[in-house]
């Protein structure tokens, strides 16, 4: 969600070396684009992390910094690392820390939710840059993972004329993300009957409670990538592959954006003006409940608005998805 403002940032300064300070898993999403030229590695969770993150960008000084996340923690990383001109969203107590930049905008005392693509471009907005070229995010494949991507589909039997439709069936955020497992098994088995489908299920750490379960409820032949050890980077290729995805809201179906694949997001708890853009290849499936959008990392109650969300509603998604992707 942030890639158009990493666009609008690279196009305004194409000459620029460009550092992304990003958490080592995720910088595989980024690399082989055209962004960044160096990372440092995120890892402020302890002392020694954060004063090495605030060296190494001593080492580069730096001229400008923006800052995306809203953590003070964040700001003061690059406030320690000398950077004079530093900006995003001022918010709280992190405005003494920061050169300027916008404030969100409120209604009442809540800030009103934008799509996070939007409220990312607001900063470059502040600075008075260019507009990118497009506001879809984007992500690239270079020839080595390109190469480990298709060896990968060669050994799950993957061939070039099969549907492919992927499950993504966790979420790093919390259970209350989570569509229930046996809902999961239950369309797993209406794809494979009705369309043939091989089926591809993406999970990641911590994440193998829900596929046992799935796969113990489901009688369909699915494909579990868990021995492959499937990172934020090989990932990218997997979803290149998929003609749909069905997941729950959650990183994943943002690459399905990036490249231009069917998506299904099953959505429950969180507000869907956040992600309220480049939905041309989306269906969101949201049940409005007076408890809802609660942003709970745990349902508090009875999941009520997963639950409503029948694996038929799914079904009949994808239908529609992939008839539109015929067209």
């Amino acid at each position: 969600m942030a890639i158009p403002a990493l666009d609008c940032i690279r196009e305004n300064f194409p000459q620029a070396k460009m550092i992304g300070i990003l958490k080592p898993n995720a910088q595989g999403i980024l690399r082989d684009g055209p962004w960044f030229d160096h990372f440092i590695n995120c890892e402020d969770k302890s002392w020694k992390g954060f004063w090495s993150m605030v060296r190494q960008l001593k080492s580069f000084t730096p001229d400008i910094a923006v800052v995306m996340p809203n953590s003070i923690r964040s700001v003061l990383t690059l406030w320690l690392g000398g950077i004079k001109k530093r900006y995003g969203y001022r918010r709280s107590a992190r405005n003494v820390f920061l050169s300027g930049g916008p404030k969100p905008k409120y209604e009442k005392s809540n800030i009103i939710p934008l799509p996070m693509q939007d409220y990312y471009l607001e900063i470059c907005n502040w600075m008075g840059l260019r507009p990118p070229r497009q506001k879809k995010p984007r992500l690239y494949i270079g020839p080595e993972l390109k190469q480990r991507g298709r060896q990968l589909l060669e050994k799950y039997g993957i061939k070039l004329n099969d549907l492919v439709i992927g499950i993504n069936p966790g979420a790093s955020y919390g259970s209350s993300k989570c569509w229930p497992a046996d809902y999961f098994a239950r369309t797993s088995d209406l794809l494979r009957k009705e369309m043939n489908a091989r089926l591809l299920l993406l999970s990641g750490p911590g994440e193998d409670a829900i596929v046992e379960a799935i796969l113990e409820k489901t009688s369909a032949d699915i494909i579990d990538t868990r021995p492959d050890r499937i990172d934020l980077e090989l990932l990218k290729p997997l979803i290149q592959r998929c003609n749909l995805l069905i997941t729950n809201d959650t990183g994943p179906r943002h690459y399905a954006v990036a490249f231009d694949v069917p998506v299904i997001v099953i959505m429950g708890p969180t507000d869907p003006r956040y992600t309220a853009a480049n939905l041309e290849k989306t269906i969101v499936l949201r049940e409005e409940l007076a408890c809802s959008p609660c942003h709970k990392k745990q349902c508090p109650t009875d999941h009520e608005c997963m639950r409503k969300i029948t694996p038929e509603k799914v079904l009949e998604a994808g239908r529609e998805l992939l008839q539109r992707s015929d067209r």
